[in-house]
């Protein structure tokens, strides 16, 4: 290895472990705010990017959306 595929290979590392750090903190933070299961999310924060926090925001909007209809559906009767 080269000293330059070196220096190249350690921000690259770095960010990543940035990144999934953030990622995982932002999930967890958010979930424990909602009340779900935070250490869940934020481990798996830890794990990969970006479908954690994809996945997170799919089920957000789909009890979101869930949420509404029930209550469009209450004020209907």
């Amino acid at each position: 290895m080269t000293e330059e595929t070196l220096k190249v290979s350690w921000w690259f590392w770095s960010l990543l472990g940035l990144l999934l750090l953030m990622q995982s903190t932002g999930l967890f933070l958010h979930a424990k705010r909602r009340g779900g299961k935070a250490w869940l999310w934020g481990l798996w924060g830890l794990t990969q990017f970006p479908s954690p926090t994809l996945t997170y925001m799919l089920l957000q909007w789909w009890k979101k959306r869930k949420r509404r209809l029930k209550a469009i559906e209450i004020d209907k009767k």
